[in-house]
C-alpha cells in the first residue's frame, strides 16, 4: 500500500499562517518547440496531464509566507508534476525566488521533494543545479539563511542543492533522501541507508521533525537564525565579570595592548555575555585540585551551562561529512535575554573529529549572519584512537583553530572543566576566554606530562603544580578571566 504524498499546497498549508504566490518569471511562459527542448515524444501531453492532475504548471510552487511570524520565502515542490523533476522552467522559478528573497532581505525555505532532472529536458534540465547553486551560494553571502524541509522522496540533484546545502536541514520521518533514487540504486543495497533518519545520523541532517510539530519547529528555526542582522545589533561592548580583584582584563589576541579580542572595526555585533560560574566558590590550592575539581563527577557540565544559560535552544547536528560526535560536542543555537546566541560546547568526554567539524560549521553559519557565539571548553583532549586518526582528527582541529581565528563575529569562551591541550584550545578565543574556579587549562595533561618528562607517577601532582593550569594561575600569565559562581 503506497501513502498519498501531501502535495505542495498542502505541505504549505502545513507550514505557513498564510501564502503569496510570487508571478511566474519571464522565462516561465518560455516558448519552446513541440515536446520540449529535446523533441521527446509525449512530452508536451505529459505536461498537460500534470497540470490537470496537480493543478499547478510547474513542479514548484514559489511565494512567500509567515512561518511563525517570521516571513520568508517558501519553494514548495509539488511531486505529483512529473515526480518534482527540475526543469528549465523550474531553474526559471527557482532562481526567481531566491532573487526576490536577497532584494527583500528574506530567509528561504525550500520543502523539497524531487525524484531529480528532468531526463525528457537532458542536460538542459541537469544544468538548472549549476544555476541553483549559483542562486543558493548568492543568498548565502547575502547572509540570509536557508532552512530545507526534506519530504519523501529528496533525491538526485534535489538533494544535492537545495536540500543538503541548505544551513539547517529538517527532514519528515517518513522521506526517502539520498542522492540515488529507487530506481538506480545497486540491488543489493540497504534501504535503511536511504531515509531521514540514516541521513541524520550520517550527519547529513539535522533532525526529524514530525509533521505535527513542523510549523513550530521551522517558525523556531526561523526567528533564531533571522536575528543576526548586524544593523540591529549596539557596538560592541565587553561582557561584565563578576569580579575577582585579580581578574583584570588580560590575554594576547588581536586586540590592542593585550585586551579581550573584540569584533573587527565598524562591525555592530555584540559579544555574548560570559555565563556565571555555577555553585562553585573558592579557587583550587594546587594545580592537582584543580585537575581533581575538574574531573569531578558531581561539577557541572555543558548541558546544565545551556540550560541555565538559554531561555530555549536548538540543536544542529553533523559535521556533512559522514561524522556526527551527540557525545562529545553540543552545537546550536538559543536564546539568551531576547536575542539568539550560537553555541558550540564540549561534553567532557574527548572530542572527536566530527565535533570539531560539527563546530566550525556552526561557527562559520554563525559568523554570516552576525550572531555571536558562545563556546564551552571541556574536554581531556581530542580523541586519540585509530579511527579518529582515519577520520582526520588533525585536519578537523586545523580547520576549527582557523575558523575561530578569522570569525568576524564575537566569540566569548568559558572553560567550565577539562581544558586539555590543542583539543581543548581550539575552541577557545583568543583574548576572550574565560573559566570557572573548577576548571582548568594545559598544554598536557599531568599525567602525559610526567610521562613524556620520564617521572614516576609520585610526580604528578608536583608536575601539575609546575604546569601552573589553576585559573588563577591562567589570569596571572595573562590567558583567561576567572567567571564566579552565580
Amino acid at each position: 500500500m503506497t501513502t498519498r504524498r501531501a502535495s505542495a499546497r498542502e505541505v504549505i498549508a502545513l507550514v505557513a499562517d498564510d501564502f503569496s504566490r510570487l508571478p511566474d518569471p519571464p522565462g516561465g511562459q518560455r516558448a519552446s518547440a513541440p515536446d520540449g527542448p529535446l523533441g521527446w515524444p509525449g512530452y508536451d501531453a505529459s505536461r498537460e496531464r500534470a497540470a490537470r492532475r496537480t493543478g499547478e504548471s510547474e513542479s514548484v510552487v514559489c511565494g512567500t509566507a509567515s512561518v511563525g511570524g517570521t516571513r520568508a520565502v517558501l519553494i514548495a515542490f509539488e511531486f505529483g508534476f512529473l515526480g518534482g523533476s527540475l526543469g528549465e522552467r523550474t531553474g526559471d522559478r527557482l532562481e526567481a525566488a531566491y532573487t526576490y528573497a536577497r532584494e527583500h532581505r528574506l530567509p528561504v525555505v525550500p520543502l523539497v521533494a524531487t525524484g531529480g532532472s528532468r531526463m525528457q529536458e537532458g542536460m538542459l534540465a541537469l544544468t538548472q543545479l549549476q544555476r541553483v547553486a549559483r542562486q543558493s551560494a548568492l543568498t548565502r553571502e547575502a547572509g540570509l539563511p536557508q532552512v530545507a524541509v526534506l519530504r519523501d522522496p529528496t533525491t538526485g540533484g534535489g538533494w544535492a542543492t537545495l536540500g543538503a546545502g541548505a544551513d539547517v536541514v529538517l527532514a519528515l520521518p517518513d522521506a526517502q533522501v539520498g542522492f540515488a533514487g529507487s530506481r538506480v540504486r545497486p540491488p543489493d543495497a540497504d534501504p535503511a541507508a536511504y531515509t531521514a533518519r540514516a541521513q541524520v545520523a550520517a550527519g547529513a541532517a539535522d533532525a526529524v521533525v514530525d509533521p505535527a510539530e513542523l510549523r513550530d519547529v521551522l517558525g523556531r528555526w526561523l526567528r533564531l537564525l533571522t536575528d543576526g542582522a548586524p544593523s540591529a545589533r549596539r557596538p560592541a561592548e565587553t561582557p561584565g565579570t563578576p569580579g575577582r580583584s585579580a581578574a583584570a582584563e588580560t590575554g594576547p589576541g588581536p586586540g590592542a595592548g593585550g585586551s579581550p579580542a573584540g569584533p573587527p572595526p565598524g562591525s555592530l555585533r555584540e559579544p555574548a555575555p560570559v555565563p556565571a560560574a555555577l555553585g562553585v566558590a573558592d579557587l583550587p590550592r594546587t594545580g592537582w585540585e584543580a585537575v581533581r575539581r575538574a574531573r569531578a563527577a558531581e561539577r557541572p557540565r555543558a548541558r546544565t551551562y545551556l540550560d541555565a544559560y538559554f531561555s530555549h535552544r536548538l540543536a544542529i547536528s553533523g559535521d556533512r561529512c559522514g561524522g556526527v560526535d551527540p557525545d562529545g560536542m553540543l552545537c546550536g543555537f538559543g536564546v539568551h535575554q531576547g536575542r539568539t546566541v550560537a553555541y558550540a560546547a564540549q561534553t567532557g568526554a574527548a572530542t572527536r573529529p566530527a565535533g570539531y567539524r560539527t563546530a566550525a560549521r556552526l561557527i562559520r553559519l554563525a559568523d554570516r549572519l552576525g550572531i555571536p557565539v558562545l563556546t564551552l571548553v571541556d574536554t581531556p583532549g581530542a580523541a586519540n584512537d585509530a579511527e579518529a586518526e582515519r577520520q582526520g582528527a588533525g585536519a578537523a582541529i586545523a580547520e576549527l583553530f582557523g575558523v575561530v581565528a578569522t570569525a568576524r563575529t564575537p566569540i566569548t569562551t568559558l572553560v567550565i572543566g577539562e581544558g586539555g591541550s590543542g583539543g581543548a584550545l581550539a575552541l577557545a578565543a583568543p583574548g576572550r576566554t574565560w573559566a570557572t574556579p573548577d576548571s582548568y587549562f594545559s598544554v598536557i595533561a599531568p599525567e602525559s606530562a610526567a610521562a613524556i618528562l620520564k617521572r614516576p607517577p609520585r610526580e604528578v601532582e608536583a608536575t601539575a603544580d609546575q604546569l601552573r593550569i589553576r585559573p588563577q594561575d591562567l589570569v596571572e600569565l595573562g590567558l583567561i578571566r576567572i567567571t564566579e559562581a552565580g
